[in-house]
């Protein structure tokens, strides 16, 4: 008889992501630095010039990097005045989410999320041999939750976890404070995860910190987002105490590399670039979702800077862009093959997608809506 992994292990179904397929490219002869990349949600003005110079310099790659991350945990904690000790550094919010469930979960728990979004949250709880139980958003909606339907959940099925993406991704749907309060409220001594990746891309934020003080809340935040360190992968989560030690029991030693800790440490002293690149973002998104309005492929309401556009068939839609250079996010492993995730970059990028988009069109191969 051959060896068999856990069974939860064989239920596991893979979570697909954005960014570069490289194979794909090699096959359709596109150069990964020609590409204009839409199907990932990161801050196209960053990192600053001072960082990418940084990165040329000597690192210590010959010993291994400070386990505790001590010093970039000091600098967040400064900016976000809380404790070191109320944050752990992680290789991404992916690499922390899997932790949270390690950690707290474990056969039989019921842990709720929201469908569509991130697909991590479900396939962390079913390593972890948790039952998942979906708050399926609607379209007619917008893919707004219905917060009533969410406690009402909560109270049916008395989770050991729930997970919120707030802004939610795919759609960019931002949860205001009482929203979460009476999520919170429902869930008792359950544990809320909320997942803040996308949350410097929000206009109008409310202080989400303040919930650290219970017992029951952690906080993800992700660098990776904020100063487009992809491929260094840097995150971060933010909680009580004791939280973060139960964490750091079952977190792998020297999880972040010395250069992520490093590069995390001097991004952090350039806020105000990130401001000048948030007031850009803004312009472009503005620029973007009026391009889209005039090609009509309206899309949905967002409070981010990436949006949902239903396009018919949303794999022959990215299929057709990807001729031209441009990837999009096809939404199928949302659950949505009629949408696109669209993220905003530079005015030049956009103009350049919407104007695929219109030969596309004149072409008459762009799929309508049914």
């Amino acid at each position: 008889m051959s060896l068999r992994p856990r069974p939860e292990i064989q239920k596991i179904k893979a979570c697909p992501h954005g960014g570069l397929n490289y194979a794909e490219l090699k096959a359709a002869g596109i150069s990964p630095e020609a590409l204009i990349d839409l199907s990932v949600c990161t801050n196209p003005f960053m990192p600053p010039p001072e960082i990418k110079e940084m990165l040329l310099g000597d690192f210590a790659i010959d010993k291994y990097p400070d386990s505790e991350a001590s010093e970039l945990r000091q600098r967040l904690a400064d900016r976000l005045k809380v404790l070191p000790a109320n944050i752990i550094a992680g290789s991404g919010s992916t690499e922390l989410i899997r932790l949270i469930a390690l950690a707290y979960f474990t056969r039989g728990d019921n842990v709720i999320i929201f469908e569509p979004t991130y697909g991590e949250y479900e396939l962390a709880s079913q390593l972890a041999g948790a039952n998942v139980v979906k708050h399926q958003l609607r379209a007619e909606d917008s893919f707004a939750p219905r917060i009533d339907e969410l406690v009402s959940l909560i109270r049916q099925h008395h989770p050991r976890g729930v997970f919120i993406c707030n802004p939610n991704n795919p759609t960019g749907k931002y949860l205001s404070q009482p929203e979460v309060k009476l999520v919170l409220e429902a869930i008792g001594d359950g544990l809320l995860v909320l997942d803040e990746a996308y949350l410097s891309f929000v206009e109008q934020t409310w202080p989400s910190i303040e919930l650290i003080h219970q017992d029951n809340v952690i906080l993800l935040r992700s660098m990776t987002k904020d100063y487009a360190l992809t491929g260094l992968r840097l995150g971060y989560a933010i909680a009580s105490r004791e939280i973060i030690n139960t964490l750091r029991q079952v977190c792998p030693p020297w999880n972040v590399n010395v250069i992520a800790q490093q590069t995390g440490v001097r991004v952090l002293e350039h806020e105000e670039a990130l401001n000048e690149s948030q007031q850009k973002i803004r312009e472009a998104r503005l620029f973007l979702w009026q391009g889209l309005v005039e090609l009509d492929l309206p899309p949905l309401p967002s409070d981010t800077h990436y949006f949902l556009v239903r396009v018919g068939n949303a794999k022959v839609f990215r299929a057709r862009l990807l001729r031209h250079g441009i990837q999009v996010r096809d939404g199928t492993s949302f659950g949505l093959p009629e949408y696109v995730r669209i993220s905003t970059r530079t005015i030049p990028e956009c103009r350049k997608l919407m104007a695929a988009i219109k030969e596309i069109k004149d072409k008459g191969e762009l799929t309508a809506p049914e």
